[in-house]
């Protein structure tokens, strides 16, 4: 066994004993603190554009970490399967708090405002696919709505998480409107990890090959587990 190899394994072994449930509430505290920094005017000269921005960040960061079970697993043997589900599901509350957030604070539930913006600002529009694109994910990221669509169908359907994150990283870069580091880091990191989702299926690494030993079939899916 290498010194990689028993490194990762001892990781994997400490994952197991981490509790899942809890960390869907310390997931939600970087948006709860920027939305406490809104109302108190500290996160920045616009305090409404600040936290659309953040809420919207948070939601492409934890697609990306969703979308980086996979890779992690199959490549560097790092097992985080057990909180995909987590990882997904709060990539879906932040988007739907960032666009609560718009339309409460930016456009004050001015519906003729909102709908002017959904069918003519391309930004909007995208991120709103992004959204609508996650809506069946969360939907079914659970047990039961596994079992009643089948494995097979399951994993077609989550495969739409691809396309989510896609359009979220259009959405940032449309939105920022400039080329800069931090925009583009996000779309290249995106367009990785779809890419890495086409790759033979037999080029698997040391994760996917012990899971395949085990005889334990990995799903492929985003938002769920």
């Amino acid at each position: 066994m290498t010194a990689l190899s028993s490194l990762t394994d001892r990781l994997n072994g400490a994952l197991k004993r981490v509790p899942v449930l809890p960390l869907y509430a310390v997931a939600l505290i970087p948006g709860v603190w920027a939305f406490w920094q809104a109302l108190n005017g500290t996160i920045g000269a616009d305090p409404v554009r600040a936290l659309e921005h953040a809420l919207g960040l948070y939601a492409l960061q934890f697609m990306i970490a969703t979308l980086a079970v996979t890779p992690l697993r199959e490549r560097l043997g790092v097992n985080l399967l057990r909180f995909r589900r987590m990882l997904g599901l709060t990539a879906f509350y932040y988007a739907l708090a960032h666009l609560g957030a718009w339309m409460a604070f930016d456009r004050n539930f001015h519906w003729m405002a909102i709908v002017a913006d959904l069918t003519k600002r391309p930004y909007i529009i995208v991120g709103m696919i992004a959204l609508l694109l996650m809506v069946p994910l969360a939907a079914t990221s659970f047990d039961r709505a596994i079992r009643a669509l089948g494995a097979a169908r399951w994993r077609n359907l989550h495969r739409l998480g691809y396309l989510a994150a896609l359009a979220m990283a259009l959405h940032y870069l449309w939105l920022v409107k400039s080329w800069t580091g931090e925009p583009l880091t996000y779309a290249f990191i995106v367009i990785a990890l779809v890419g890495y989702r086409f790759l033979p299926k037999g080029r698997k690494g040391r994760g996917a090959r012990s899971s395949a030993a085990l005889g334990k079939p990995a799903r492929q899916g985003t938002l769920g587990a």
